[in-house]
């Protein structure tokens, strides 16, 4: 069993508190992704895992084990790091070989798991070459083989595609996930990429400030954010958010303080003119002869789609439409939401409020 249990844990530097009673499961064999903004604390609480800070209070288990007290070395986990943390003067097989060296492991054992590990990452042509010899990708490649070679009973992941530019980083992304559906070793990945989260996890859990704000499926967590941070973190370009009050009477709909109605798809438990953010993602717009009227700021056409740049009243909106449209900056258009896309959240608590269709 692989199983990671972590309940109520928290890490204390002196009087200040980083983690705030953080509770979280990673199921055996399953890729978890701690996401957040930096300083949310998920690298601490990664950290933790391994055994390379101290739990000022809760327990984290592997397992049936409790490791809170256990050395790192004796958790059974491999870390992959940032920063690949490769020895410049050993050969990419040494690099692979050494865990095991320091673990008294015999020779042939030994070269029987380096060139395992070397199929799986193709990497059996590099393995006489030294780090200076290898890309941002194949030295990444490396220091996810040595951590193959030991076979953990879990893979911890800290931000390892940060380094590489954007077109490895979709590569090696596809190569990591590749690699959990071959081995179905537990996953524990931070990052505070949202697209990475998105299509790596098989589990999202979504950090601020210390504390999980949501835990859920990728897809889960996209379509049914709990509050204002989650939905406006989760989907790349963010969703859009207009200040806006609640007509209850009449159209049922939200008013900006410009007087432009937005649509919704329902009737909320709210009080006529209760202030409320409004919420929708900028793929879940239409171009139209009627709707919200907006003026376009800015237009980018990347090929597949064009990203629409503009203002709502004084608020900052975008749109991404599949059309080729023609329209400049200052030119008025129209934009029709999908209104069972759109979401209301609170204004003051950023929670977000249930809507009944009509």
């Amino acid at each position: 069993m692989a199983e990671i249990t972590i309940d109520n844990v928290r890490k204390t530097f002196g009087n200040l508190e980083v983690l705030h009673g953080v509770s979280a499961k990673a199921d055996d064999g399953e890729f978890v992704v701690l996401v957040g903004p930096s300083g949310c604390g998920k690298s601490t609480l990664l950290r933790m895992i391994a055994g390379l800070e101290t739990i000022s209070s809760g327990t984290v288990r592997i397992g049936d084990r409790v490791v809170n007290d256990v050395t790192p070395k004796d958790r059974n986990v491999a870390m992959v790091f940032q920063n690949y943390a490769l020895y410049p003067h050993m050969s990419v097989a040494k690099n692979m070989a050494f865990p095991l060296r320091f673990q008294g492991v015999s020779r042939e054992e030994i070269d029987r798991k380096v060139k395992h590990a070397a199929e799986i990452l193709g990497l059996t042509p590099l393995l006489d070459r030294h780090p200076r010899q290898l890309s941002g990708g194949q030295r990444q490649r490396v220091a996810m083989g040595r951590a193959i070679v030991r076979d953990p009973l879990v893979f911890l992941f800290d931000e390892p595609l940060s380094n590489l530019d954007a077109k490895l980083r979709v590569q090696m992304r596809v190569e990591i996930k590749a690699l959990h559906q071959r081995l179905r070793t537990t996953i524990v990945y931070v990052t505070h990429d949202q697209i990475e989260a998105m299509t790596l996890a098989d589990k999202i859990v979504i950090m601020r400030d210390g504390i999980v704000e949501q835990t859920g499926r990728p897809l889960e967590v996209y379509d049914a954010p709990v509050n204002q941070f989650v939905a406006g973190f989760i989907g790349s370009p963010a969703m859009n958010f207009l200040s806006a009050r609640y007509i209850r009477d009449g159209k049922q709909c939200a008013r900006t303080a410009d007087g432009v109605d937005l649509p919704v798809n329902g009737r909320a438990d709210l009080a006529d003119n209760q202030p409320v953010v409004y919420g929708i993602r900028p793929e879940h717009l239409e171009v139209s002869t009627t709707g919200m009227p907006v003026v376009v700021s800015v237009v980018e056409a990347t090929g597949s789609e064009t990203h629409i740049f503009a203002k709502v009243g004084n608020q900052d909106f975008t749109a991404i439409v599949r059309e080729r449209v023609h329209v400049a900056s200052g030119d008025t258009i129209y934009l029709q939401p999908k209104t069972d896309q759109v979401y209301l959240f609170d204004a003051g608590s950023g929670l977000r409020l249930q809507t009944q269709v009509c």
